[in-house]
């Protein structure tokens, strides 16, 4: 019988570095770019170290998922607990902050083409919800929230799901009522949550992704 076959330490600094190399590859030039020779090159090591850390391209790409959401997870809980009295706003900030993520495109993109990435982002979204409803409920309540008594649940998908619509359109060239939903919607934010600090400063457009290969 064959012993199994031995991972490098998941607390390493060098699987950190090669995770590192892989995100700069996604941003610059697209999923498709990541491979092992790839990775090795850019951190100036064997093909062979990455696969010693990763055995399959699908564990890097979840090892990459995994530490880029506990990272988002522990910044917005930090914004969260910063900012109780204020959970619609921050929210709303931390949603458009991620839908113009290239990090955030790519993944999704990924998830597509590869079952085991798409299940590891259902995972990691469902575990981003909780901590959201859970800030609502702290502060709202379960019974609804001003304009109509919309559930905090109803809300909270519009609130994650405006942004990665917009951003999803704009990727294919459409803007058409994206600026009046916007202001709608911060506006309706204004009348619930005034604004008690500086409004997070707006992301700029980024420049066309590279093309994929295919």
């Amino acid at each position: 019988m064959s012993s199994p076959r031995r991972v490098g330490s998941q607390t390493s600094r060098t699987r950190d570095q090669l995770l590192d190399c892989a995100e700069q590859l996604m941003i610059e030039k697209g999923y498709a770019h990541v491979t092992y020779r790839a990775v090795a090159a850019r951190a100036g090591v064997t093909a062979g170290l990455v696969q010693y850390y990763f055995p399959k391209l699908d564990d890097l790409f979840i090892a990459e998922i995994r530490r880029r959401s506990e990272q988002n997870l522990d910044r917005l809980v930090a914004l969260l607990d910063a900012h109780a009295d204020e959970p619609l706003r921050v929210l709303w900030e931390y949603s458009r902050d991620e839908a113009t993520a290239a990090l955030t495109t790519e993944f999704i993109a990924l998830g597509n083409h590869r079952p085991s990435i798409r299940a590891e982002i259902a995972d990691v979204t469902d575990k981003v919800r909780r901590v959201q409803l859970e800030a609502l409920a702290a502060r709202y309540g379960t019974t609804g929230i001003s304009l109509g008594a919309l559930p905090p649940a109803a809300l909270l998908f519009l609130l994650t799901g405006i942004p990665k619509l917009i951003r999803l359109e704009e990727g294919v060239g459409v803007s058409t009522t994206h600026g009046e939903a916007v202001r709608a919607f911060e506006s309706f934010l204004d009348s619930v949550e005034p604004a008690s600090r500086p409004k997070a400063k707006k992301p700029t457009k980024r420049a066309p992704a590279a093309k994929r290969s295919r």
